[in-house]
């Protein structure tokens, strides 16, 4: 359980700190790190590879539309964190942690298997049937992988904590959704994409099965049967506590602007920059690479003001995320041509050049804004019931994704461009976060204070 008695300075700081990369030599922290990450990158090696299979080979699996099956595969993916969430933190609260987290690891094993089948009888509904079960899956441990740091790490570790998981879980994003896609590329690619993924569902287990215990806050608890009813009231338990509302509701915004800027990367890079798939591949990385690099810089800036979490770092990537996105939106290529051009044929033009540092700021920055953010969730949210909050997150993280996504293609469809839509985005997201620090000051009133302007 998490230790209370932590020696604290007299502004009420922590007065010794360590550095967040010793956690992952502690078993409090490497196995739930190890396990979360291999998860991450089985959900999109799967998911990658399964929309590239259908995006160049549907005519031999059905004769639905490329793009309505590549879809039709997103919405199923996303569709559990909808129905299953609730259902999700009340398990959370109720069981201990650790073991819920072998049990989700032990269900991504059969769901894995499950996938092979369909591959081998090249049934289009199992594939699909497995994509959608490590939804549930994922579902399932997103409560227990927050909700227990708290349990297992001190005041002062959460945002290094909250920091590594971040930037492991992006770093993850990005090497599954690379090597899935490389993997449907090759003969046999099935093959290949079914026995990675066991084999790095059974290191999940493993590691999985080294995670300590961590006690059920509410045993007692009766699980609803009615995830509609339950998921209002886990939104009811966020909103107890208005900062803490307000963090997930910023949470969810981030999440709604990455997943909409990296859709429409693709489709930037042909239309805007005049890229081919490697010029796409390498801003995907520069964009990951710029969330670890900022999660990670968390720790060290929170450090500055002696704070085991330090909210005024939010507005500040707040800020960066703003003028860096507007500034891509901006961004118009010396020579516009017809050709789809490989990575080499652009480096020349420094137009390029400020797409990547825009790129890895935004990211920077974005990380800078979400840890603090993940972090006070956890600090502030009431014990009994905070993998049920957790679970609130997740639902609104879905549904902004989705109200996003559907808005985006609404807009496009009525002519606009890309870079009308990313500059749209870059404002929404200035507006929302000034409107959310309107509501609680504690947001600029720290920020102030990080820079030196106001005194604690």
């Amino acid at each position: 359980m998490k230790n209370e008695n932590i020696p604290r300075s007299p502004d009420g700081g922590i007065a010794k700190h360590h550095s967040q990369f010793a956690l992952l030599g502690e078993r409090r922290f490497w196995p739930l790190f190890l396990t979360q990450f291999l998860g991450a990158f089985n959900d999109n090696a799967y998911k990658n590879a399964l929309m590239v299979l259908l995006t160049f080979g549907a005519v031999s699996w059905t004769e639905m539309k490329p793009e309505v099956l590549t879809n039709l595969a997103a919405g199923l993916f996303i569709l559990p964190f909808f129905l299953f969430s609730a259902t999700a933190g009340q398990l959370a609260d109720k069981f201990d942690k650790a073991r819920l987290a072998r049990a989700t690891k032990a269900l991504e094993i059969v769901i894995i298997l499950l996938a092979g089948l369909g591959f081998w009888l090249q049934n289009l509904t199992v594939l699909l049937a497995a994509l959608c079960l490590l939804g549930l899956q994922s579902t399932l441990f997103g409560p227990v992988k927050y909700a227990i740091l708290p349990q297992h790490l001190r005041d002062d570790e959460l945002v290094g904590g909250n920091a590594l998981v971040e930037a492991g879980t992006f770093v993850s994003i990005l090497i599954g959704t690379l090597i899935g896609g490389l993997l449907a590329g090759l003969d046999g690619g099935a093959v290949w994409i079914v026995g990675i993924c066991f084999a790095v569902a059974l290191g999940g287990f493993w590691a999985s099965r080294r995670i300590p215990a961590a006690p059920a806050p509410a045993p007692e608890l009766k699980i609803s049967p009615n995830p509609l009813s339950e998921t209002w009231h886990c939104i009811g338990f966020a909103r107890q506590e208005r900062s803490v509302f307000l963090s997930i509701l910023g949470i969810s915004w981030f999440w709604a602007y990455g997943a909409l800027l990296l859709t429409q990367l693709p489709a930037y890079t042909k239309s805007v920059l005049g890229g081919d798939e490697s010029v796409v591949t390498l801003l995907l990385a520069v964009f990951s690479v710029g969330i670890g690099s900022g999660s990670l810089l968390c720790d060290r800036l929170t450090q500055r003001r002696g704070k085991a979490v330090e909210p005024g770092l939010v507005p500040l990537g707040a800020l960066g995320m703003t003028l860096c996105g507007v500034d891509i939106a901006f961004v118009a290529p010396a020579n516009v041509i017809d050709a789809a051009l490989p990575l080499a044929g652009l480096l020349h033009d420094i137009t390029i050049w400020r797409v990547f540092a825009d790129l890895f700021l935004l990211g920077v920055f974005g990380g800078i804004y979400c840890v603090p953010l993940y972090a006070l969730v956890q600090q502030r949210s009431p014990v009994h019931c905070r993998a049920r909050v957790v679970a609130a997150n997740n639902i609104l993280n879905s549904l902004f994704m989705v109200a996003v996504s559907l808005g985006a293609g609404l807009f496009l469809n009525r002519g606009y461009g890309i870079p009308a839509l990313l500059l749209l985005m870059a404002v929404l997201h200035g507006i929302v976060t000034v409107y959310i620090f309107s509501i609680v000051p504690e947001f600029l009133i720290r920020a102030l204070i990080w820079l030196g302007f106001r005194r604690e």
